[in-house]
């Protein structure tokens, strides 16, 4: 029964408070200077453009693959 009491004060308590001073509270870790759009940007570059990087190298590497295995192919017959 005292739990059930104590939850029901405590609810009443975030009732009552401005949840504005909970918020507030929460700014004090997040540190934004002038330098946190660039770090933000150059974060999502490296993830956005890191897979069409891998992309173009694994392209290149099997057309080459390809065209090397079709060369050998053609010179077998070729005598």
């Amino acid at each position: 029964m005292k739990r059930f009491l104590v939850a029901i004060l405590l609810s009443l308590a975030y009732l009552i408070l401005p949840l504005n001073a909970l918020a507030a509270d929460s700014y004090r870790y997040v540190h934004v200077t002038i330098d946190t759009p660039w770090a933000i940007f150059l974060f999502l570059l490296v993830f956005i453009l890191a897979p069409f990087v891998l992309m173009a190298i694994l392209y290149w590497y099997f057309a080459y693959k390809n065209r090397k295995a079709e060369n050998d192919s053609l010179q077998c017959w070729r005598y």
